[in-house]
């Protein structure tokens, strides 16, 4: 292979990532801008185990204590809510935009075994959510 044919395949493959990186970016933006009932991000979670008590900790910036639904169910640990845009992006620019906002939904799948909702609080953009539970 000569040194202009490795280039053209260089520069295709590279067009090729740059074209896959906008149609993310624009699905990004459409799940933001779309108004349908369908979840768009799922937040990180943390368990912590001590003793017969669970400490569930979801990262949820922005997000108003009374927007969040919590549903303790046999399959685990519902966590939904909606994460709204600060009201100043109806006059700004976006310069960048990593935090994620729009309706969330997130299915925590916990051990086998009964559980108890003791305590849910919502502190420093964190969920913490506290369960008694008889698991192996």
């Amino acid at each position: 292979m000569n040194h202009l044919s490795g280039s053209l395949t260089m520069w295709s493959r590279a067009c090729a990532r740059l074209d896959e990186a906008e149609r993310r970016q624009r699905r990004f933006f459409e799940l933001l801008a779309a108004r349908s009932q369908m979840p768009s991000w799922e937040p990180p979670v943390d368990i912590f185990l001590l003793g017969r008590e669970m400490l569930v900790r979801v990262a949820l910036p922005g997000v108003p204590a009374e927007a969040l639904e919590i549903q303790l169910a046999a399959r685990g640990l519902f966590v939904r809510a909606v994460s709204p845009l600060p009201a100043l992006v109806q006059q700004a620019r976006i310069e960048r935009l990593e935090i994620p906002y729009g309706r969330f939904e997130r299915l925590i799948e916990l051990p086998p075994g009964r559980y108890e909702l003791l305590a849910r609080e919502l502190r420093d953009g964190c969920l913490n959510v506290r369960l008694r539970g008889d698991w192996p």
